[in-house]
């Protein structure tokens, strides 16, 4: 029995494919948990995500180009969480757990295009900041209106067109025997992991994706913040220097945390993979990123705590 294509090919006979997600438990009572839990998570990411959008869109003081990739963020938290969690609880409560071909070529494109665009654009907010700490003179004219907005349209291009090509690549793989996937949503790797035959030169090709877009930009990220840290150190100011940390450490707290988990995933080779393991990380970058974003980047900013507030007082 061989799948090609979304159909099983066996002695001339064709059936439309479908792929079974195992999700994260098999277990009824931990099901249920994990769907209360899930649940609150992604309301907590839906109201964080989208106040952020709504606080730097209505507050004049957050006319920034800092606020405006965060604000961009969230909404890419917003797309991302979106794009996995509602089916992931939904099958939390469903006995069957089948997703149609077509949908789970869907869900690996947009999470993938999702998750690249985060990348790059964490990679740009880096940037935003070694600017505005290294060349303050300098930062408005660098960082033009023009410019934040060819930035930020410039990392959905990255994601939309890398996963084109990671997603095609993975649909021309012959897949052998049985349609399960351990894991909660459809993504390359674990496609892949249904392969027959030998895919090489389609790993190779994914982890030369994966450099480019995960760990060039974690050089280039780590990179800036030495530059920035060495700056920092300049500032005479015991409270500048304290609110130039404050504002670079939340940053990093996000970049560890998403570019860690993802890299786990998509940079190992197959056979090194623990089977359940990849799923849970997988929790990192896709539901905990998205929000735990709004709180690390609103907790320790006192211009987004006045815009709350004065937003609440209206």
């Amino acid at each position: 029995m061989i799948w090609k294509n979304g159909t099983i090919l066996k002695e001339n006979e064709t059936i439309f494919g479908e792929f079974v997600l195992l999700g994260l438990s098999s277990d009824p009572k931990t099901q249920v948990a994990l769907f209360i839990v899930f649940t609150s998570v992604y309301t907590v990411t839906l109201i964080g995500n989208f106040l952020i959008i709504v606080l730097v869109l209505t507050d004049a003081n957050l006319y920034t180009p800092m606020y405006f990739f965060l604000s961009k963020l969230s909404f890419l938290d917003l797309c991302f969480s979106t794009s996995t969690l509602p089916r992931m609880l939904k099958d939390l409560l469903s006995v069957n757990k089948v997703i149609p071909y077509g949908e789970c070529v869907a869900q690996m494109y947009i999470s993938l295009s999702l998750g690249v665009s985060e990348c790059v654009l964490l990679a740009v907010m880096a940037y935003d900041r070694y600017v505005a700490i290294c060349y303050p003179l300098h930062y408005t004219t660098i960082m033009s209106k023009m410019v934040c907005v060819r930035l930020a349209v410039g990392t959905w291009m990255c994601g939309f067109l890398l996963s084109c090509f990671h997603v095609t690549l993975t649909l021309n793989v012959d897949l052998c025997g049985h349609n399960k996937i351990n894991h909660f949503l459809c993504e390359v790797p674990e496609v892949l992991s249904l392969a027959c035959g030998d895919i090489a030169l389609v790993e190779l090709i994914i982890f030369i994706g994966g450099i480019i877009f995960l760990l060039t930009p974690v050089i280039f990220i780590v990179t800036s913040y030495l530059n920035i840290i060495k700056n920092i150190l300049k500032i005479a100011s015991s409270s500048g220097r304290r609110k130039a940390f404050s504002t670079c450490s939340s940053h990093m707290m996000v970049v560890a945390i998403f570019y860690g988990s993802a890299m786990v995933s998509y940079m190992k080779p197959r056979s090194s993979s623990l089977p359940g393991t990849d799923k849970v990380i997988a929790v990192f970058y896709t539901i905990v990123t998205p929000m735990l974003n709004p709180m690390i980047y609103t907790l320790r900013n006192n211009d987004v705590k006045d815009a709350f507030l004065k937003l609440i007082k209206k």
